[in-house]
């Protein structure tokens, strides 16, 4: 699973890097700049690309602490960003979150991680930054949007079966899947937080081919858990789909959301 899941995260790093929503790295530039000693804890780091994407935008010198439960992801993360000075890396099993290192925190980031977890997992995880003083940056929530220009008339059906199996547990408990974003800014500003949040999605073309056919092929055993289909039409279904990432001016959207959350 973990080889797999790093050639995943590889495919999908540049589409991820290009949906960040740019206002938001800005914010938390600025946020950080006017730290001291600016320090971010990058949970669920798998293999750094939230590092990769931000190390432009943040202060030299701005320390890191790169987390992930699992050590082969770790090592593709220690691997691939070499002897950075001001980078450090930590096996964590996020489901101990009073544990979660956040002394002298200035920021925790996150990528494509809260649609995974349940709301009982952020209400605790919001208590601890907000105990700590941190602010949050979670990017790449999946919104539950999903489009194609080349309709196809099952489409809405397989988004449907798509986002209730986000929606099963992922490990955290029942999954916040396309609900995470909302969830996060009404846990947050309830507790003081100013929160922004503003869409990222993936807009892929042909460009994108290997990335699309990947996705494509992630929600076949979803679909088959979830959708009241038969397994001839999810296979009819996505045999169209992938038909259709080689037609003119085809399209796809996969929905995300930005936030960052700063203390009042």
């Amino acid at each position: 699973m973990s080889g797999f899941e790093t050639e995943w995260l590889a495919l999908r790093e540049p589409a991820d890097k290009a949906a960040r929503a740019p206002a938001l790295i800005d914010t938390l530039s600025r946020y950080l700049q006017a730290m001291p000693a600016p320090a971010i804890a990058d949970i669920g780091c798998g293999t750094g690309s939230t590092w990769r994407s931000l190390k432009s935008h943040v202060p030299e010198g701005t320390s890191w602490l790169l987390l992930d439960h699992d050590p082969a992801l770790l090592e593709e993360a220690e691997r691939s960003i070499g002897n950075n000075q001001g980078v450090a890396f930590r096996r964590f099993d996020l489901n101990d979150l009073q544990d979660l290192p956040l002394e002298g925190v200035s920021m925790v980031t996150a990528s494509a991680l809260f649609d995974l977890v349940s709301e009982d997992f952020c209400v605790a995880f919001c208590d601890r930054i907000v105990a700590q003083g941190c602010g949050l940056y979670a990017a790449l929530n999946y919104d539950g949007i999903i489009r194609w220009s080349h309709r196809h008339p099952l489409d809405d059906d397989m988004v449907e079966a798509f986002n209730r199996h986000q929606q099963t547990d992922k490990g955290f408990g029942r999954a916040l899947g396309p609900a995470a974003g909302a969830c996060l800014e009404r846990l947050l500003e309830a507790r003081g937080y100013q929160v922004e949040e503003l869409p990222s999605p993936w807009r892929l073309d042909g460009t994108a081919a290997v990335l699309q056919k990947a996705f494509l092929s992630g929600l076949r055993q979803p679909l088959r858990e979830m959708s009241y289909h038969s397994d001839a039409e999810i296979e009819d279904w996505l045999a169209f789909r992938l038909a259709a990432i080689a037609a003119p001016e085809s399209r796809c959207e996969v929905g995300h959301t930005d936030l960052i959350a700063l203390p009042a």
